[in-house]
């Protein structure tokens, strides 16, 4: 009879964290989400979380940004969902950019920019630092269709920086 195998987790061990054994450290993504924002377009999509989002899938990914100059401009939002007394809300939202030319297949992007961003949403911090006045407008629309009542119990500053007046 074969033992099964552990199923490995996506480990950030920090140097901060005496890591005791195997899996600790590992990142609960179970309360992160992510939304593209491309173009005009704002959109929930899970894949994102893998690197499989619709604009990321049959893309090869370059850190060398000058290798895509015909790329557009798409935002990845991590947002983790928190809890308290008032009910669910928007806890940690934080943006990562991305550069595809679907046409030539390429794309940049700094992956580990990526799982930074990721990791500051889940430490409930807000972070949207690169998004235009379009894509904060987008964004917002987003998170209010998708659940009004946790946009409302959201932190004053997130509703702020996605004002229609934020820079």
């Amino acid at each position: 009879m074969e033992k099964e195998k552990k199923q490995i987790a996506l480990n950030i061990v920090s140097h901060h964290v005496n890591h005791k054994g195997f899996g600790a450290g590992a990142i609960d993504l179970s309360n992160l989400s992510s939304i593209i924002i491309d173009g005009d377009e704002a959109y929930i999509d899970l894949g994102a979380l893998h690197a499989k989002s619709k604009v990321e899938r049959r893309i090869k990914f370059t850190m060398d940004k000058s290798a895509v100059p015909n790329g557009r401009q798409v935002w990845v939002v991590w947002v983790a969902v928190d809890r308290n007394e008032a009910g669910a809300f928007y806890g940690g939202v934080t943006a990562s950019e991305m550069l595809i030319d679907s046409e030539a297949r390429v794309g940049w992007k700094i992956l580990a920019d990526h799982v930074n961003q990721m990791d500051r949403a889940l430490k409930r911090r807000i972070a949207l630092d690169g998004l235009g006045a379009r894509e904060r407008a987008l964004l917002r629309k987003v998170l209010i269709e998708h659940n009004e009542s946790w946009w409302n119990n959201s932190d004053e500053q997130l509703k702020r920086e996605l004002s229609p007046d934020s820079p």
